[in-house]
């Protein structure tokens, strides 16, 4: 099947497989261990917060100009999954925010969307966003 929509989710929690197991004293250690990255039975809940018809998402990110961002956002259409996280920020904001004025329609909707995922990503780290082709 040809994919025909790109699909922003956004990680709206995290839990462990047997968080009700762990001990009140462990607890710190779990949750630092969330902090650096260790996911051992550590399950992400993502939820969709922006979809964009395959064709729309080729015209916003063409209207993006060309450089790192773009590419960034372009590896959705080439492996059909890219990750957005608080490092791809100070890359994507700018590119987002010098694009806005030349957008119109769906497409400044969904970059001024982007925009403000980014931002809250940059208020809450933990956070990500997992873009994929559908």
């Amino acid at each position: 099947m040809t994919p025909d929509t790109v699909v922003f989710y956004s990680l709206s929690r995290k839990f462990l497989e047997t968080e009700e197991d762990i001990p009140p004293q462990a607890q710190q250690v779990m949750y630092y261990s969330l902090a650096i990255g260790h996911h051992v039975g550590v399950i992400d809940c993502l939820k969709s917060v922006l979809e964009c018809p395959l064709d729309g998402f080729k015209q916003w990110i063409a209207r993006i100009a060309p450089g790192e961002a773009r590419r960034k956002l372009d590896g959705v259409l080439k492996w059909g999954e890219i990750a957005i996280d608080v490092s791809h920020i100070r890359l994507l904001a700018p590119a987002l925010e010098l694009a806005q004025s030349g957008l119109e329609g769906e497409a400044r909707d969904w970059n001024a969307q982007l925009y403000a995922l980014l931002r809250a990503i940059e208020a809450e780290p933990m956070m990500y966003l997992l873009v994929r082709t559908r």
